[in-house]
């Protein structure tokens, strides 16, 4: 089966967005069309950007990037689960796609946003401009949390069967793509 590494994107203290993830990957094994693992940037730790040679090169100097090189170039498609913080998605998040580049490419992405107002979706519009330069392919069918309407007063978020038909179209989608993308990088 092919690998989904739901990457959680957001480092904060506090955050909610590694139960969101945690659920996501559930909801991704229930699935059934991916093994599914979940990478949570805030275990990772990655510095900002700090290698000296561009990424296009993948010559790496420092042990963190050569882990998380073989961490994403294993994958075969990503979920991001990404927040909104003042109309843009993570540093973070930005952070982590940057340190790589071939490792990105001709691989599906879907995304999770969550946010107050608009449950993440302008954070998501600018993420497309990044990973299309990366030559990946966002999934047209999204998972969108308003947080203000699906987290409980505690903090736990709400799945209705709304928010599981959206998590499972987009992971039929991501399914599709990546069978579609498998002999673009086979070639690339």
């Amino acid at each position: 089966m092919p690998l989904l590494k739901v990457i959680v994107a957001s480092t904060r203290p506090g955050r909610v967005g590694r139960n969101i993830g945690d659920w996501f990957a559930r909801h991704a094994v229930e699935h059934g069309g991916f093994t599914v693992e979940i990478v949570d940037l805030a275990e990772v730790g990655l510095p900002f950007l700090d290698e000296p040679e561009h990424p296009a090169t993948g010559n790496y100097l420092h042990r963190h990037s050569k882990d998380w090189s073989a961490t994403i170039g294993e994958a075969d498609a990503f979920a991001f689960v990404m927040p909104e913080y003042n109309y843009a998605f993570s540093a973070p998040l930005k952070n982590a796609i940057d340190f790589l580049y071939h490792e990105w490419r001709y691989k599906p992405v879907g995304f999770v946003s969550y946010g107050g107002m608009s449950g993440g979706l302008r954070a998501v519009q600018m993420m497309k401009q990044v990973v299309t330069t990366l030559r990946m392919v966002p999934a047209g069918e999204a998972v969108t949390i308003f947080t203000r309407r699906q987290l409980d007063a505690d903090g736990r978020l709400v799945v209705d069967d709304d928010l599981s038909a959206s998590a499972t179209g987009m992971l039929d989608e991501l399914g599709r793509l990546t069978q579609a993308m498998s002999a673009m990088r086979t070639s690339a």
